[in-house]
């Protein structure tokens, strides 16, 4: 553990207002209070949800903001649960307030009071951020920081989407191949699940890149597999993919969308629903899902594929995501000159 004096000021990339570019800043190092814990800050994801929040499609952020709930980091103050100088994770769920019904029905994911890190709370796009030490993950050895931060968020929402198909599922389409869908469809592939890869029409590279990860057959997202679907994972913000899945997936198949924000699904006959399809969403994430993605991630082996950018390049890093030209993850560095 780096016994240098804390700093009473550190870099951090903020948010002044929706569709406003990122502004590096020097800000005051954030001061826990009860229940956290300081973290100086190794590697933090950047997400689509962050890409979501800064084009405003997500409506009610605290601002000024520091975006990013992929984070991975040392503690520098002590908690009850961890002590100084222990790698942890922060995920996207970053508070809930325990008493609430949906948090005494085990679903602390639908807390209304919940807050999430990046969004409500000041997340990992700076050297320092403090965190609810509930909420946060010790993390296995196995993975590099770089590597370890997608799973914080793309590995973790995947997961529960992943389980939201349910067990009686062998063929396993998956719309939408970029983070989320890298990381799960290895879980997939290990759990002995065939995989189908939709993507968008005409983009050989992103193909090729899911059949490097386990996808038996890859192909544009208009075109029917060769087999019916019994259930299909939707991590692309795109609406009218609900459509094409529930034309995919045979009767009593599950349509899962995992992501936070959709554009509008449009109208579709009845037809495709009947014979007991089901279309479902999933909302953050729980710290069971955590407990067991961590359990079963360095089992597989899971591995990311990064492509990591210093803390300053972050609007780089969110604009090659919203172009699409990001293969895998997108990861800030903050310990120096990238590996």
């Amino acid at each position: 553990m780096d016994s240098k004096p804390l700093p009473s000021t550190m870099r951090a990339m903020l948010l002044d207002a929706p569709q406003a570019p990122l502004r590096l800043a020097e800000v005051p190092v954030p001061q826990p209070g009860p229940g956290q814990v300081l973290i100086k800050v190794h590697a933090c994801g950047v997400c689509h949800t962050d890409l979501h929040i800064v084009d405003g499609e997500l409506t009610k952020p605290k601002l000024p903001l520091i975006l990013g709930h992929q984070i991975v980091g040392t503690v520098v103050s002590a908690g009850v649960h961890f002590r100084p100088g222990q790698r942890v994770g922060v995920p996207w769920l970053g508070w809930v307030d325990g008493d609430c019904p949906a948090c005494r029905r085990g679903q602390e994911n639908l807390c209304p009071r919940a807050k999430f890190t990046g969004y409500d709370l000041d997340g990992g796009f700076a050297e320092y951020t403090v965190a609810d030490e509930r909420f946060c993950f010790p993390l296995p050895d196995l993975y590099e920081d770089a590597e370890a931060a997608p799973l914080l968020c793309a590995g973790l929402i995947g997961y529960r989407t992943y389980r939201m198909a349910g067990e009686q599922v062998e063929r396993l389409g998956i719309y939408g191949f970029g983070a989320a869908a890298h990381l799960i469809a290895q879980v997939a592939r290990y759990e002995g699940k065939r995989i189908f890869a939709f993507t968008r029409p005409g983009d050989a590279a992103a193909q090729e890149f899911a059949r490097r990860h386990g996808a038996d057959w890859a192909g544009d997202s208009t075109v029917a597999p060769p087999e019916p679907l019994d259930a299909a994972l939707i991590f692309a913000p795109v609406g009218p993919l609900v459509v094409e899945a529930l034309k995919r997936v045979r009767p009593g198949g599950v349509v899962v969308c995992g992501g936070i924000h959709m554009s509008d699904i449009p109208s579709f006959p009845y037809a495709l629903l009947w014979e007991e399809r089901v279309v479902r969403s999933v909302a953050n994430l729980t710290r069971r899902d955590g407990e067991e993605f961590f359990a079963i991630a360095p089992r597989v082996p899971v591995r990311a594929e990064v492509q990591v950018f210093p803390l300053e390049a972050a609007n780089e890093a969110l604009n090659r995501l919203r172009s699409g030209q990001l293969t895998g993850a997108a990861v800030l560095n903050l310990m120096g000159t990238p590996d």
